[in-house]
């Protein structure tokens, strides 16, 4: 999600055409602009705290948001080459990994070369900072080719930038093998680009480096640039540091889909770590790029959650991470995790992402355990679990519903669903650990269930739904959205059982009758909000746009619920929309029906990558082969898709209880464990 979208991230206008020192000298003032600086056309390498914004043509204009990043600081906004006095043909872009990206052009440089190019220029541009130029000759003679690279900065802040107010690119100085550009302040950090070779001119006032290359028939030669800051720490990608949080699991099936999807997710997982400053071991996923390149602590919370088939590594991290913020001064809010707002649409105010998170601390930590987190790290853990149980029930005590965002304000659904699993997974924890105050939380949450079955449940002619939200004074509104998909994502207890929900079985059935008809399945996934509502707008990202991580969360609660159909619909549409991504789920997309033939449309300011999509195209995997681990039980339980909508499928190369677990499930849906630690004990 953009920052504050309301006033929308204004385009940078272009920078240098060419790469002549342009006629008002290198600071030139950029003009502001109200237009949208859109990302779904661009792409993004991330390997954090690094990133790389491009267009599909190649060169880095300083036009919008393109240039390298560093720690949210624009590095370099211009990098255009020019070849033999001219511009490459941009020809093709692509993604090579999350972190890498590469563009080919062409030229034709013989006179007697006819119409066909014969000379292709490659850049492979990496997220770190580097990019590699090469030239491949497949001319019949000798070439002598020129080489120009044109490079400027702002050195401003990507949300300057996104602003429209980058400000003046800044004069360049010679340094050694390359160029240096100082903050005008002399507070901020320098940016020194080096080269490989070096050139054999370098223009200060235009920011120009120059080579002259003789390529023989069939030749090549490669130029890299690498881009650093210097005056603050730049430090290694934590996807790319000896940390591994991740297994390295595949998945192949009928559907040659999954095995790129998973691939993707995980790696674009990996390009979201960061480290927490202070303890650089622990690391957590951003929320996504190019917008938010930090920690969100629910989206942390929840992706960490969902990546748990991958292993318990990011689930520590962050946990540990996320403990250390949490308030401990006496008082309301002792025991809860700070968060921002987050914007709700416009029938609601911000949600508070601090309840949210200090409801789902609890609930990772007791699926962790189940994973296979280790008791020791549990036990250390354990007194911040408590302490978020104790704000729940020290919030409760005004009455049975958690106000989000604080006392007197609206009752939403979503958040009485996640207090409720948060009561039953942190009465369980606390039993497991002979801690006091389990048997508190169960009564609290068997008190809620009650209530909620009548004080939230609107009777139609349809049989009813959920209220979206409820006042304090009782008045309820019903609108339908996805956010309801949350009372069906009850949590794992022992044995691989599910923990009971906030809804009777026949109020689920008609839930799920709701998510399977058109008002919310979009054929693409969930819509945030129904068609038929009145604020119902495609691109709104709580108001009817597909938002990856609840779809994933409703085809699991659906499947758990025995209304396979349902979630078969949306498991497919997710999995289409990501073919059409090339893979790499973005946070959201439009939520306009699916037509034949036609595609997802993207929501022009949507992060790409995004964690919680990323681990959510993880979680619907994993819900086709329903694994349900009891590490301490030393069981782990199969509960799959008996429709298997995707066919067969096997993923292997999981974790459970620290050791590689595989599966595969048939045609007929029935599963078969085929790898699996030793002292598990296998059931369905």
């Amino acid at each position: 999600m953009p920052p504050d979208p309301a006033q929308g991230r204004p385009r940078t206008p272009p920078g240098h055409a060419g790469l002549q020192a342009p006629s008002t000298g290198p600071a030139r003032a950029l003009r502001r602009s109200t237009e949208l600086a859109p990302v779904h056309q661009a792409l993004i390498c991330v390997a954090l705290p690094g990133l790389a914004i491009s267009s599909s043509q190649g060169q880095l204009t300083g036009q919008g948001l393109e240039g390298f990043y560093h720690r949210g600081r624009r590095l370099l906004s211009r990098c255009q080459i020019r070849v033999a006095g001219r511009e490459p043909l941009a020809v093709q872009a692509r993604m090579i990994s999350a972190d890498r990206s590469c563009f080919t052009a062409t030229l034709r440089v013989a006179s007697d070369a006819g119409p066909d190019p014969d000379v292709v220029v490659e850049r492979i541009r990496h997220a770190e900072g580097t990019e590699d130029i090469t030239l491949h000759s497949s001319a019949q003679r000798t070439l002598r080719l020129p080489l120009e690279v044109a490079l400027g900065t702002d050195l401003a802040d990507l949300g300057a930038v996104a602003a429209g107010s980058g400000g003046r690119e800044l004069p360049a100085m010679v340094h050694d093998s390359g160029l240096r550009w100082s903050s005008p302040t002399g507070s901020g950090p320098s940016v020194l680009v080096t080269v490989t070779p070096p050139p054999m001119d370098a223009l200060a006032s235009a920011g120009l480096l120059r080579w002259e290359f003789e390529l023989p028939p069939g030749g090549r030669h490669t130029v890299r640039l690498q881009v650093r800051a210097i005056g603050e720490g730049v430090g290694r990608a934590a996807g790319h540091s000896a940390i591994r949080p991740f297994a390295p699991a595949t998945a192949q099936g009928d559907d040659a889909r999954v095995g790129p999807l998973l691939s993707a997710c995980i790696a674009d997982l990996r390009a979201l770590l960061v480290r927490d400053p202070a303890h650089p071991s622990d690391v957590c996923a951003a929320a996504g790029a190019p917008w938010r390149c930090g920690p969100a602590p629910a989206e942390a919370l929840a992706a960490a959650r969902m990546a748990l088939p991958l292993g318990t590594g990011l689930a520590l991290g962050t946990l540990r991470a996320l403990a250390r913020t949490q308030l401990r001064e006496p008082g309301a809010a002792f025991g809860k995790l700070p968060g921002p707002r987050r914007q709700a649409g416009g029938q609601l105010p911000p949600s508070c992402t601090g309840i949210e998170a200090t409801l789902l601390f609890p609930v990772l930590l007791a699926e962790a355990r189940r994973w296979g987190l280790g008791e020791s790290e549990v036990a250390e853990l354990l007194p911040a679990a408590e302490r978020c149980l104790q704000w729940l029930r020290t919030t409760a005590r005004e009455g049975p519903y958690i106000p989000d965002p604080g006392p007197g304000g609206p009752q939403r659904c979503e958040t009485q669903a996640h207090a409720h699993r948060a009561a039953l997974l942190g009465a369980d924890l606390l039993d497991a650990h002979d801690r006091p105050g389990g048997g508190e939380l169960r009564q609290w949450a068997e008190e809620l269930r009650r209530r909620f079955q009548e004080d939230f449940w609107v009777e139609d002619r349809g049989g009813g739904r959920p209220a979206a939200v409820r006042t304090a004074d009782g008045r309820r509104s019903a609108w339908l959205g996805s956010g309801a998909a949350h009372l069906l994502d009850t949590g794992l207890l022992g044995a691989g059982a599910w923990a009971p929900g906030l809804l009777d079985n026949v109020q689920t059935e008609h839930l799920a009758r709701l998510f399977g008809g058109p008002g919310l399945d979009s054929g693409w996934g969930l819509r945030s909000l129904g068609v038929k509502e009145a604020s119902y707008n495609p691109f709104g990202h709580r108001s009817g746009a597909v938002r990856v991580h609840e779809t994933a969360v409703a085809v699991a609660g659906l499947s758990a619920a025995g209304y396979e159909k349902e979630a078969a619909s949306l498991i497919r549409g997710v999995l289409d929309a990501a073919d059409a991504f090339d893979f790499r789920l973005p946070e959201m997309y439009a939520g306009l029906q699916r037509v034949e033939g036609g595609v997802p449309l993207p929501h022009p300011a949507a992060c790409r990558p995004a964690a919680v999509s990323a681990a959510a195209g993880v979680h619907l995997l994993a819900t086709l082969a329903g694994i349900r681990p009891d590490v301490p039980a030393r069981t782990v339980a199969l509960s799959p898709m008996r429709g298997a909508p995707l066919g067969e499928i096997g993923l292997t190369g999981l974790r459970v209880a620290g050791q590689v677990f595989s599966v595969r499930v048939s045609r007929l849906g029935l599963a078969m464990v085929e790898e699996a630690a030793d002292e598990l004990q296998l059931g369905v």
